[in-house]
Formats: structure tokens, C-alpha cells, sequence
């Protein structure tokens, strides 16, 4: 008996990989977080699978059910969105199924900062404008953060910042941010990226808060902002295709 933690990627049943596919397909109990994961990711379960939903169960509750599935001997595919790596609450799960010697394995998913680049045709490492990601959130109501780790910490790198559960904090986001990129830095709002109902709202720091209003989003957004998140063009070409600079699989021309 094993279970698998599936990444389900940010809502699109396609962004699922082929090993997740395969997983779910195979294991008599599925637990899924229906408030980020649509019915249609888990929808290939088997015939007679035990799926739940686990939006409104406890730690101990979805834990139960895993020992229940151990001691008839079934598989458990435990599906969470994007990457479970991410903000996945998985830490705590994994120290229970240690303690309980239960074998798991983790099948990595689309984080939702890569799905939401995606949809905005968008690059978040521009040649000499930025080139780092920071993966971050507000703490709001939820778990919070540690010392040291604080949007103007990470602003001071001028990095491309995507903001978990801050969509209800933008009036802060701002007072962070535009000291370090200023009020015209370009920002962009994916709401339920990768869901039939998704949404795209781009702006800047001075004017995406009445935007996001305007669209009355209150929650499952992801912020990214940063110089790269404006237009994709006034920028050096990367030296990874420059003819210049010849590398190991493509090697300069011997002069004649």
C-alpha cells in the first residue's frame, strides 16, 4: 500500500502529466482538495473508487481514511492543485504517514505561477531585466510568515515576485512594492488560472487594486509583478542563441 501525492496542476484536467493520469487511474481511494481541484481532474478514478472530497474534512479526518485504505490493503492517490510542493500542506501529512511507517510518493504538477505565464503569453525571466522568481504569499488570516520574509525584502532584488493569497491585501501589496518599482510597475492578476472560468487582469501597482475590484475577485488569484510582467520587447536578446557565443553544442567557426 501506497500513497501518492498528485500534483493536479492549477485546473485544466490536460495539465495533469501522464504519471498522474496513471496514478489516479489506478487507486481505489482518492482524497482531492475540491476547492482548488475541479471533479473533472479525478474524474478518471476507477469504477467504485472511493473519492472524497476533502474542502470540508480535517488533518485526522483525511489521515483516517488512509488508515483505513492501508488496512484493506488500497493505494490512496491524495490530489492536491499546482505542485504539492507548493503551499501544498503536505510537510504535516508526510510526518504522520512517517510516523505511521505508510510509503508515499510525491508526483510533481504545474505550479500555477508557470500555468499563469502561460496564459499571459508571458516570460518571467527577461535577459538583463530580471531573472529570478520569488514564489511568495501574504499571511492574511492563514499561517504567518517567518522573520526576514516580507515583500520588501524580496522587492529589494527587483526578481519577478508571484504573490499567493494576497489578493485581498493589494492595498498593502502596493504600500510594500512601489517604494522598490515604483507606482508604473506592470502586475498581472490570474483568477482560477487553468479553469473554465479563468481570468486575466493586468495593470500596475497604482491602478490593478480598482481593477481587481472593478472584477469583483475575492479569492483564488495569484499576483506577479515585476519589471519583466510589461511588454515583451526593449530588451537584449538572451547569449543563449547568439551566433557570438559559441558553447559546447554549438561551436564556433574556425577561422579560414
Amino acid at each position: 500500500m501506497k500513497v501518492w501525492f498528485v500534483g493536479a496542476g492549477p485546473g485544466d484536467p490536460e495539465l495533469l502529466t501522464l504519471k498522474a493520469q496513471r496514478v489516479i487511474a489506478a487507486c481505489p481511494v482518492c482524497l482531492y482538495a475540491g476547492s482548488l481541484v475541479p471533479a473533472e481532474v479525478v474524474a478518471g478514478a476507477p469504477v467504485g473508487a472511493r473519492v472524497l472530497d476533502t474542502a470540508p474534512m480535517t488533518l485526522d479526518e483525511t489521515h483516517a481514511e488512509i488508515l483505513a485504505a492501508r488496512a484493506r490493503g488500497e493505494d490512496v492517490a491524495r490530489v492536491h492543485s499546482g505542485d504539492p510542493s507548493l503551499y501544498g500542506a503536505i510537510a504535516e501529512q508526510i510526518r504522520r504517514l512517517q510516523a505511521d511507517g505508510i510509503p508515499f510518493e510525491i508526483v510533481p504538477g504545474v505550479p500555477a505561477y508557470a500555468a499563469a505565464a502561460a496564459a499571459l503569453g508571458q516570460e518571467l525571466t527577461v535577459p538583463e531585466i530580471a531573472q529570478s522568481v520569488v514564489l511568495t504569499r501574504m499571511s492574511m488570516k492563514s499561517t504567518s510568515m517567518p522573520a526576514g520574509e516580507t515583500l520588501e525584502t524580496f522587492a529589494r532584488s527587483g526578481a519577478t515576485l508571484a504573490i499567493h493569497l494576497g489578493v485581498r491585501a493589494l492595498r498593502e501589496i502596493e504600500r510594500q512594492l512601489i517604494p522598490h518599482y515604483g507606482a508604473d510597475c506592470p502586475v498581472a492578476v490570474a483568477v482560477r488560472v487553468g479553469w473554465p472560468d479563468q481570468m486575466l487582469i493586468r495593470g500596475t501597482l497604482s491602478d490593478i487594486r480598482e481593477k481587481v475590484r472593478a472584477a469583483k475577485v475575492t479569492r483564488t488569484a495569484l499576483i506577479l509583478v515585476g519589471p519583466a510582467m510589461g511588454p515583451q520587447a526593449g530588451f537584449a536578446d538572451s547569449a543563449l542563441y547568439d551566433a557570438a557565443r559559441p558553447h559546447l553544442l554549438r561551436p564556433g567557426k574556425r577561422a579560414g
